[in-house]
């Protein structure tokens, strides 16, 4: 049986976070918001500390008349390329909205595929949306805030690269371990300089 979703008169918005790191899942979110009240302080989730995102994305989730979050991991990204698994992650995102929004405003100038996605209405790509439309600032910051935390968990499941502190993105620290320790389970196969340590690293047992 397929599933049903109930419509949504709301306007969603999709955005992602970690298209760029060398490590980790390229994450997106999907946010649908009230008309009113108006969530204040909403920018793209780059131009916001730690802490103004954290502030906010509880306010999201507990305003959001919907939210979805959808990811594809280090595996689907070397397998599709980053650009594709950042559609994946996006379809993914909106599948996992409760309901059918009304239509879909997407960050960026590509818009993944509609084929089995429960929408009402169109999709709309928008160059610079997360600092322009409110839902798609909303689906930034939960998807930035969604990632960090898998990153800094992970850092305890794969010790000595500090992903805790740089989120998988490619610091001088990271880049030291990732020369001393070779690659682990998490890093992107397919992007350099992953691709040159994993060629240079040792087999293990």
């Amino acid at each position: 049986m397929s599933v049903r979703w109930p419509a949504c008169a709301g306007l969603a918005g999709v955005d992602e976070a970690g298209r760029g790191p060398l490590a980790g899942p390229v994450v997106a979110a999907a946010v649908i918001l009230p008309l009113r009240p108006v969530l204040r302080g909403l920018d793209d989730s780059k131009r916001l500390d730690e802490v103004q995102r954290g502030r906010l994305e509880t306010r999201i989730r507990e305003r959001a008349l919907a939210w979805g979050l959808g990811w594809a991991d280090a595996a689907e990204i070397d397998a599709l390329n980053i650009l594709e698994a950042t559609m994946l992650a996006m379809r993914r995102a909106l599948l996992a909205l409760p309901v059918r929004p009304a239509a879909v405003q997407i960050d960026g100038n590509r818009l993944p595929s509609a084929a089995g996605l429960p929408l009402d209405g169109p999709m709309e790509a928008i160059v610079g949306g997360d600092g322009r439309e409110a839902v798609i600032a909303a689906a930034s910051i939960l998807a930035k805030t969604w990632r960090d935390r898998y990153m800094v968990a992970a850092d305890g499941r794969h010790p000595g690269y500090g992903f805790a502190r740089h989120k998988g993105y490619g610091t001088a620290v990271h880049l030291e371990a990732l020369a001393r320790l070779g690659p682990c389970l998490l890093h992107r196969r397919s992007f350099e300089p992953v691709r040159s340590a994993s060629a240079l690293a040792l087999p293990t047992e």
